[in-house]
């Protein structure tokens, strides 16, 4: 009871639920309103952050092919290091709520098609240069540019025109859509001097850490900033990140105090590992999946019966208890779940059917093995989920070759490039940002080549709709497209399971927006 209630406590004191909302649930658990009082101002106390000292980080998810071009970033260390470094026009609040922060403040038309951002006056980049409006233009611009190969790229084709108008930044977009700021909060986006155009991995940004050092797959070290324009953030003096790939070997390094935090916890041993000494397990639900993706426009892949049997060949069930140890729930072969608004719950669950499995396999006229390429880069017990997709699939007559990559180089050489391969996504808040930014013809990140006119012109009108039930029922039908025709097979939605030293960390707040706090884990925790 105790340990329930000084959580809520410290989600009061982190300001995500209400002193009231705080003093009920004490109250249902027979504690008095004096005891109550005594647990907030403790909390209270805790939350008040020290300054200095340092924070050693062990992450799994880098690779000695990692940049410091965010247009590039595409797995954790690089979206760690980009998101302490760097700031975005606007953040994803822990309770889900878009805030301004390179902008403070942004406005739209009745019509949600010109936005406009008022830039913050004040801001300087790692370099001593001031921030303006045009750095924010000419980053949106290198990003909306198809050469620059970035992540974003998708999310920004609605922009019809942009501009600078004095301090404010205006954006125009083809069609209205209620979501940009949003999508403006992508971790791609961090804003860089004269947009990144003269040279995007220079690592300078204008984040609360500056870059000291950079060995990509090794380590990254940074330290504070002392002119970074938010005080409230930002309060160790020097923050490390090491490239830890082996989840045993990063749990090693957490009981041992080599590291303070690591990120990427197997669930076969979460459990495990709350029993160590001064380790806190943390576990929350947010819209990460982990996946197998398949290019649609690739054979044998490019037939739907063949995408069918494989997503039917896959029992759901036994991968969340046996890969995730039930930290998570199943998928449905969509990229969003409940955690993102309008989502349609009524859509029908896909379940194991070896029988209709081996119906559609027949069908697609496909005959010999499967290549599927996973690795321990791909997610936790990527491996071992694969050879459970295998063993279910043998009962429909579908015969899967595994093929183990290495860790290092697998999101430059495997995802996206090879047709059959895991995956993982850590999910976006809003459903337009997750389509936009993977399943859209034109998006750089479609990972399974699903590219289907009707779909494109789906989303792209949901954004304009501004009636919430034409809107779900755009995106419902969108969903149910995926669902029966996309190249993607999603068993499995996983919770973030992060774990950290009381003893060295204080000032954790859930987020189930991204993994490690939505990246700011260096950023807003400090010094136990």
């Amino acid at each position: 009871m105790s340990d329930e209630l000084n959580h809520f406590a410290g989600r009061v004191a982190a300001g995500l639920i209400s002193r009231r909302a705080f003093l009920g649930r004490a109250a249902a658990l027979g504690v008095g309103a004096a005891m109550a009082d005594t647990l907030l101002g403790t909390a209270a106390r805790a939350a008040t952050p020290k300054k200095g000292g340092t924070l050693m980080m062990g992450l799994g998810g880098g690779e000695s092919t990692n940049s410091l071009d965010p247009a590039l970033a595409a797995s954790q260390v690089p979206f760690m290091y980009i998101s302490t470094i760097g700031n975005y026009l606007t953040t994803v609040a822990a309770n889900g709520d878009i805030e301004p922060s390179l902008a403070e403040s942004f406005t739209s038309s009745p019509d949600a098609k010109v936005w406009t951002f008022k830039i913050r006056k004040g801001v300087e980049f790692h370099n001593g240069k001031t921030m303006t409006a045009d750095d924010v233009l000419k980053t949106i611009q290198r990003h909306s540019d198809k050469k620059s190969k970035s992540g974003a790229f998708g999310i920004l084709q609605s922009i019809e025109s942009m501009k600078v108008d004095g301090d404010n930044f205006v954006v125009t977009l083809k069609s209205g859509n209620a979501d940009l700021p949003y999508l403006l909060a992508d971790y791609h986006l961090a804003i860089q001097p004269n947009g990144g155009m003269d040279k995007p991995d220079s690592g300078i940004f204008t984040g609360p850490y500056k870059l000291k050092t950079f060995e990509p797959g090794v380590r990254v070290v940074m330290e504070k900033f002392a002119n970074h324009w938010d005080s409230s953030v930002g309060h160790f003096d020097t923050v490390t990140m090491l490239v830890i790939n082996d989840a045993t070997a990063r749990n090693a390094a957490l009981q041992s105090g080599q590291v303070h935090m690591v990120n990427s916890v197997d669930p076969k041993v979460a459990n495990l590992l709350k029993r160590a000494p001064n380790v806190t397990v943390d576990a929350v639900q947010g819209h990460g999946f982990y996946c197998f993706n398949m290019f649609c426009d690739t054979d044998p892949f490019s037939s739907n019966d063949l995408r069918m049997a494989l997503k039917l060949a896959i029992n759901r069930e036994e991968m969340v208890q046996k890969i995730l140890s039930g930290y998570g729930s199943v998928g449905n072969d969509m990229p969003v779940n409940a955690s993102v608004p309008l989502f349609d719950s009524s859509i029908p669950q896909r379940t194991y059917d070896p029988e209709k499995a081996a119906f559609h396999y027949k069908k697609s006229g496909h005959s010999g093995s499967v290549l599927l390429r996973t690795s321990d880069a791909a997610f936790p017990g990527a491996v071992d989920a694969a050879a459970l997709f295998q063993q279910s699939a043998k009962k429909a007559g579908i015969d899967i070759t595994i093929k183990r990559e290495p860790a290092d180089g697998y999101w430059n050489d495997v995802w996206n490039k090879q047709p059959f391969s895991a995956s993982y996504w850590g999910g976006r808040p809003t459903q337009d940002q997750m389509y936009s930014t993977a399943y859209l013809s034109s998006a750089a990140w479609n990972d399974t080549r699903f590219k289907v006119p009707g779909f494109d012109k789906l989303i792209v009108e949901a954004r304009a709709e501004l009636d919430k039930a034409k809107r779900k029922q755009m995106y419902s039908e969108a969903g149910r497209m995926m669902r029966d025709e996309g190249g993607l097979i999603n068993p499995m939605f996983n919770n973030f399971i992060s774990a950290y030293r009381k003893d060295k960390v204080a000032g954790w707040v859930d987020n189930a927006n991204q993994d490690m706090m939505n990246g700011l884990a260096a950023v807003k925790c400090w010094q136990a």
